[in-house]
């Protein structure tokens, strides 16, 4: 059996990974609120926890691994979206335009995602589909004292109630009390309690529970999903580094108070953040964009997943134009060496790289020795268990189609100029183009029958233009 070593969170240190049940590897990674477009800060743990599934895949087998990511579409960006519909005349209760809403943002997720070449998760539970677990999970911690409903339709998790509260994120109450600049609101016995479920309005969604129509808080939902598709433990737990405190810290106290015999997640793993251009993403910056908006933009998925394979998931990634263009270089250098060459074993030094804490960029290391050692099935199978393989297809027959396109075009006004300067004896016009041509890495054949251009190392499609 490989060997894996993963970065666990909660340990503070790199651990070999060790599955509770190697025929059934389990894993549950905190999706998004489909509320709008994904951005590329959100693809990012999407990519990152693919590549694990498909090593895990690759190592346990297909049938021995199950990845769960959920979708939180309880949320009141989404409830302000369905009211306006609801105010503006649409069909439907406010809990049906909620589902509506959630299956057009869950469509344009789910399509971006998979332009990414992400996988499907084997489970994608909604939050409004689990909320009789959470009201029972919400029950259960009433009964054993770690919650408390304040009477007025709020029900809260008491936080000194469990002793461990704060290991993850490796802080202690009461300096998380003292850091605090929020005020300590009246329904609350200590400042760091938070809410289980929280009274609905008439112009909000809600569910009937015993302590009346409302609605389930943020962090019960993937601690209710979690245990009804994996268990009260299971092997891996992941999401981006902003999610450690609160929402893992909350998620940790609320399943082990419930199930104290369990282990919940043994192992936590989170990617670093996503910088464009050096800065943190922002409307106001100008710098914002959603996956959508650099597929429109003629970016092909694989492109987009190659930059952000590029650095380690536990380091902060920064996207930029460069990365982007020399990208689309070297997976294009890649497509045209693939031919009719089927992928082999994977290679040793990409395997190795990813079983070491998901080594990406040691993996693409890897692959670049592939190619220099003319090994293609290596090279192949590499790519796909990085996930890099199989997309965009088309979009990358069209590419090298408008490259061999140019080139032709190139060869003929070589050609020409070659044949016009035979005659002049000047030239300058054949050599400058030559130079221009050698620049840009194209491999030039002249021959009396003609010219013959193809792509050679380090070419550059980008450096064609002008030349026509």
């Amino acid at each position: 059996m490989t060997d894996i070593k993963l970065y666990n969170t909660m340990a503070r240190a790199k651990q070999d990974f060790t599955p509770i049940d190697p025929n059934n590897v389990r894993m549950y990674v905190c999706g998004p609120t489909v509320y709008d477009r994904a951005h590329l800060g959100n693809a990012r743990p999407v990519v990152v926890f693919d590549v694990l599934y498909r090593l895990l895949r690759h190592v346990y087998g297909a049938d021995h691994v199950t990845y769960v990511r959920n979708f939180t579409d309880v949320d009141d960006k989404i409830n302000a979206t369905a009211l306006a519909r609801k105010e503006a005349g649409a069909s439907g209760t406010l809990e049906e335009l909620v589902h509506e809403r959630s299956n057009e943002t869950i469509a344009w997720y789910l399509n971006d995602m998979r332009a990414l070449g992400a996988m499907d998760p084997n489970e994608m539970p909604r939050a409004t589909e689990f909320i009789q677990p959470m009201i029972d999970m919400i029950e259960d911690l009433i009964a054993k004292g770690h919650a408390y409903p304040d009477g007025a339709g709020h029900v809260l998790f008491s936080v000194k109630s469990y002793d461990d509260y704060g290991q993850l994120s490796g802080r202690s109450v009461d300096d998380m009390i003292a850091g605090a600049r929020v005020e300590i609101a009246d329904n609350k016995r200590d400042p760091m309690d938070f809410v289980l479920w929280k009274p609905s309005t008439d112009d909000l969604p809600g569910w009937d529970s015993p302590w009346g129509r409302g609605r389930p808080g943020w962090h019960i939902e993937c601690s209710a999903m979690s245990h009804d598709l994996l268990g009260a433990s299971f092997d891996i737990h992941g999401g981006g580094n902003d999610l450690q405190f609160p929402h893992h810290e909350n998620e940790i106290a609320q399943s082990k108070c419930s199930h104290p015999d369990a282990g919940f997640a043994n192992y936590w793993l989170h990617n670093e953040m996503l910088q464009v251009e050096g800065k943190k993403m922002s409307k106001s910056l100008g710098n914002f964009f959603t996956v959508r908006d650099l597929l429109d933009a003629k970016y092909p998925g694989e492109v987009i997943r190659y930059v952000l394979l590029q650095t380690h998931y536990r380091k902060p990634m920064n996207w930029t134009e460069e990365k982007a263009a020399s990208s689309l270089k070297e997976l294009g250098k890649w497509h045209r060496m693939k031919g009719d060459n089927s992928p082999g074993q994977v290679p040793a030094g990409v395997l190795n790289a990813l079983c070491d804490d998901l080594n990406t960029p040691k993996a693409i290391t890897a692959l670049r020795e592939c190619e220099k050692q003319g090994d293609i099935p290596g090279l192949l199978a590499g790519l796909e268990i990085m996930g890099l393989r199989t997309i965009d297809d088309e979009m990358w027959s069209v590419i090298l189609d408008s490259e061999k396109e140019v080139l032709d075009s190139l060869s003929e006004k070589l050609h020409e100029t070659r044949v016009a300067a035979m005659e002049t004896k000047d030239f300058s016009g054949v050599d400058a183009l030559k130079a221009a041509l050698t620049e840009a890495g194209v491999q030039i054949r002249m021959s009396k029958e003609g010219v013959e251009l193809e792509p050679g190392v380090g070419f550059d499609a980008s450096k064609l233009e002008g030349l026509l």
